[in-house]
């Protein structure tokens, strides 16, 4: 079992001080006296805890990690975060890393930028990231705010303040879709080594299971994920599998499925079915693909809401958000031949449960 990092409140606990004082003393924004900075500054170097010095800044660094380019999902996270941050008087610097994802927090060679409070009052993490990410910044009091859905290996969500996309509702809502038009083997591609990947098969293998279906996984382990959807359906249809359908872990992915769909002169939705995580402008794709759409601006605005609370509120705990997705219903879904016609009120039913409506107006927090 993995030690957990030392935070803020423990520092304050040592110390005998609240945790607003020792943030005040990470960030210089208030006078303490000498004796109390000294004593915290001496337990922070006993356990580990580099405390910054000052911070006036009103720049937020968007700090995309292991991506080659601006990927479009990220880029809409990106458009988010700048808009809510520009409302509340704050810049956004952006920022490309890229860094071995097995490294600890000792062997990360970080932009010296992460250093210094002085630059950037804080974080906003997207792209792909790892646990030992998350540590460094933590244990160098950095306040940030990061995409959970991407972040791969074990890690304590708890102690940070994450959104995440509800990709896992959304896939499960697709697959229940599906199977209300009739469809039983639905097969899932996607690379499983991958987080986002794997939460969708998350979602797919309850709504399989719940329907007292086995669930039929194709898993490539490529990070180019058109060739993923590609080989993935290849793969499925060379071996003369039963597949009525088959839903991808991003809409990318679902290229790759059209691709290799249309190279076996199969029809979509005539022969099999697709439908994907993500959003996919109806133009793009013939017929129009079937998602669970999520919402990057959104899950980008929310991202800074929770870096700014915690820059207003430093004894504010972390905080997590869940931006729910919403089933789109467009042509690449049909009923399998020989199906019976789906019954209105479960076609209904459904819809209304995948819109991603919740009791707080369809953003909730944990």
């Amino acid at each position: 079992m993995k030690k957990k990092a030392t935070t803020l409140s423990d520092l304050a606990r040592a110390a005998d001080v609240s945790v607003s004082t020792v943030s005040r003393i990470a960030t210089g924004s208030a006078s303490v006296s000498p004796e109390i900075e000294k004593r915290v500054r001496n337990i922070a170097s006993s356990l580990g805890i580099e405390l910054c010095t000052t911070c006036k800044s009103r720049t937020v660094a968007f700090l995309l990690s292991n991506r080659p380019m601006l990927h479009p999902y990220h880029s809409r996270v990106l458009c988010g975060a700048e808009a809510y941050c520009a409302l509340q008087g704050y810049k956004l610097l952006f920022i490309s890393l890229s860094y071995p994802l097995n490294a600890g927090r000792r062997e990360l060679h970080l932009p010296q930028l992460t250093g210094s409070r002085r630059a950037v009052c804080g974080y906003i993490i997207s792209g792909t990231n790892s646990p030992g990410l998350l540590d460094f910044l933590n244990r160098k009091t950095v306040p940030f705010a990061v995409l959970g859905n991407n972040v791969v290996g074990d890690w304590r969500s708890q102690d940070y303040n994450v959104v995440w996309d509800d990709d896992v509702q959304g896939t499960y809502d697709a697959i229940r879709y599906l199977q209300v038009l009739g469809h039983q083997a639905i097969w899932f591609v996607g690379n499983c080594q991958l987080p986002w990947f794997s939460r969708c098969y998350a979602g797919y293998s309850r709504a399989m299971l719940e329907a007292s279906l086995a669930p039929r996984l194709e898993d490539v382990g490529l990070e180019n994920m058109e060739e993923v959807g590609y080989l993935a359906t290849k793969s499925i249809l060379g071996r003369n599998d039963s597949a009525s359908a088959i839903f991808t872990g991003s809409t990318t992915a679902a290229y790759g499925t059209y691709r290799a769909l249309k190279d076996a002169g199969l029809r979509i939705p005539d022969d099999i079915s697709v439908a994907a995580v993500g959003e996919c402008e109806p133009a793009m794709l013939d017929p129009p693909l079937t998602t669970a759409r999520e919402f990057p601006e959104q899950t980008g605005r929310n991202l800074a809401r929770l870096l700014l609370n915690s820059l207003a509120n430093p004894d504010l705990g972390p905080q997590q958000t869940v931006i729910p997705t919403q089933l789109v219903k467009r042509e690449s879904c049909g009923q399998p031949s020989g199906a019976r016609p789906p019954r209105p009120e479960t076609g209904a039913q459904l819809h209304e449960s995948s819109t991603g409506t919740r009791a707080n107006g369809g953003v909730h927090d944990l």
